[in-house]
């Protein structure tokens, strides 16, 4: 049944017979529901919430008003094929929200589970959002751009196409990122430029003192040291290993725009 009878739908609100709506999922007033669209038990979409097709999203979502998921993505290239956008469980989208689905055919937009995305912004075409991070209000992510687990983007941050934010990054408001910004710092500034540890967000996620230390000693390393990217990343492997700091080398050696660096820094943008 595309509706589950214990489903609650607005009298205002139009569902496409070609939709399906799980368990005590609510519909509010004047929402619309394409065809070839899931929404999963326990949903809450406010009134004016517009959901196009191809769009699936998991259990316990909270969708505020004026949000619309699954546009056509905002690409030239873009000519109208069947891709999608994926939303995973427990996410909170507040209102006036665009998220696109992806622009080549069969393409997908992911959005993982936990996260909670603030106001009036956009995730464009292709991205791909981990668990529990925190968009805040009026960021704004190009294509292609990948935000690992429990990144943390400040308001006004506007993130280049391709680029990519680690885990447990944070990046202050109004932010450029036009560079990687590898896992555990903080980053700020007009153009991106590292400040440091995030060591507020790495207390919350629960690191120990012995867990931090070796990230301590990474980002003196990577970034106070002078050395050349690849020596930097040699030394952090040989004289401050961990878990993190292994994720960390990884996250950079993968890198295909560069890495956020200091000014005047020598060298830290090379492979």
């Amino acid at each position: 049944m595309p509706i589950d009878p214990s489903a609650t739908v607005a009298p205002t609100a139009r569902i496409d017979p070609g939709a399906s709506i799980g368990p005590r999922s609510v519909i509010g007033e004047y929402s619309v529901v394409e065809a070839d669209v899931v929404i999963g038990s326990e949903c809450r979409l406010e009134p004016y919430v517009y959901v196009k097709r191809w769009t699936t999203m998991g259990d316990r979502n909270r969708i505020s008003a004026g949000t619309v998921l699954g546009t056509d993505p905002l690409d030239k290239r873009f000519t109208g094929e069947r891709s999608y956008l994926r939303i995973g469980n427990d996410n909170v989208i507040r209102e006036h929200y665009t998220i696109s689905r992806g622009t080549q055919p069969e393409s997908v937009t992911l959005i993982g589970d936990g996260n909670y995305i603030m106001t009036s912004g956009h995730i464009a075409h292709n991205c791909k959002i981990g668990n529990q991070t925190v968009l805040c209000s009026c960021a704004l992510v190009a294509g292609h751009v990948e935000i690992e687990d429990q990144a943390f983007v400040s308001g006004g941050v506007a993130i280049h196409q391709y680029c990519r934010i680690g885990r447990l990054a944070m990046i202050g408001g109004e932010t450029r990122v036009d560079r990687d910004a590898p896992p555990f710092f903080l980053y700020a500034g007009c153009r991106i430029v590292p400040r440091g540890l995030n060591l507020v967000g790495l207390k919350r996620a629960g690191f120990s003192s012995e867990e931090i230390a070796p990230l301590k000693k990474a980002y003196v390393l990577l970034y106070r040291s002078g050395l050349k990217l690849a020596e930097a990343l040699a030394r952090i492997e040989a004289e401050a290993p961990s878990e993190h700091t292994a994720h960390l080398v990884r996250f950079i050696r993968s890198c295909q725009r560069g890495i956020a660096r200091e000014k005047n820094a020598s060298g830290l943008g090379e492979h």
